[in-house]
């Protein structure tokens, strides 16, 4: 079915209004992928809040320059365009989901992301990646202060706890000295 102008306009008006509203966006090529294999990565990008949609190149232009958003590459939206719309909080699950996806099936390339007002090409893409996601880095920044905090409580108590060490060896010290003559 063919779509008439307004409704390319509506369409593409709608995902001006996502796009603006999404902190990241991941440009990938599905040329070759089954329904399933799509369907699978849908439902891996749900729980993170973000949406997979093959949408056509001119739409996705003009949505793009509807938002706002420029310096989209020509090779970007060169040949069929997978658009992942992210609209969570953490970009690099995102793009852990792809990366991981692409490894499974080669088909699936990605393409550009755009994050928070930069480009970033696919190997930045896949660079991002390799950081944790943000519950795994402040879970880690957790755990380091955590570190710190018990170091310096340690570090604070060592001489109170010598101190009462010291008192204990001389109070025994003196028990064993003050029993032995009483013995002679």
């Amino acid at each position: 079915m063919k779509l008439t102008k307004q409704q390319k306009k509506e369409i593409s008006r709608q995902m001006a209004e996502s796009l603006k509203k999404a902190p990241h966006l991941y440009f990938t090529q599905y040329q070759g992928l089954k329904f399933l294999e799509l369907a699978e990565l849908r439902k891996k990008l749900k729980p993170l809040n973000a949406k997979y949609s093959v949408v056509k190149n001119s739409l996705v232009e003009y949505a793009l320059k509807d938002a706002g958003i420029s310096g989209v590459s020509e090779e970007t939206l060169k040949g069929p365009v997978g658009l992942v719309v992210g609209q969570g909080t953490d970009p690099v699950a995102a793009a852990k989901v792809l990366v991981a996806f692409a490894k499974e099936f080669p088909k699936l390339k990605l393409r550009a992301g755009f994050i928070d007002g930069a480009w970033l090409d696919a190997a930045a893409c896949a660079r991002l990646s390799t950081v944790g996601t943000k519950p795994e880095l402040l879970s880690m920044l957790a755990g380091t202060l955590y570190s710190a905090v018990s170091q310096a409580a340690s570090v604070l108590q060592a001489p109170i706890r010598d101190l009462a060490l010291t008192l204990k060896a001389l109070e025994e010290q003196k028990a064993k000295s003050g029993a032995a003559p009483a013995a002679a």
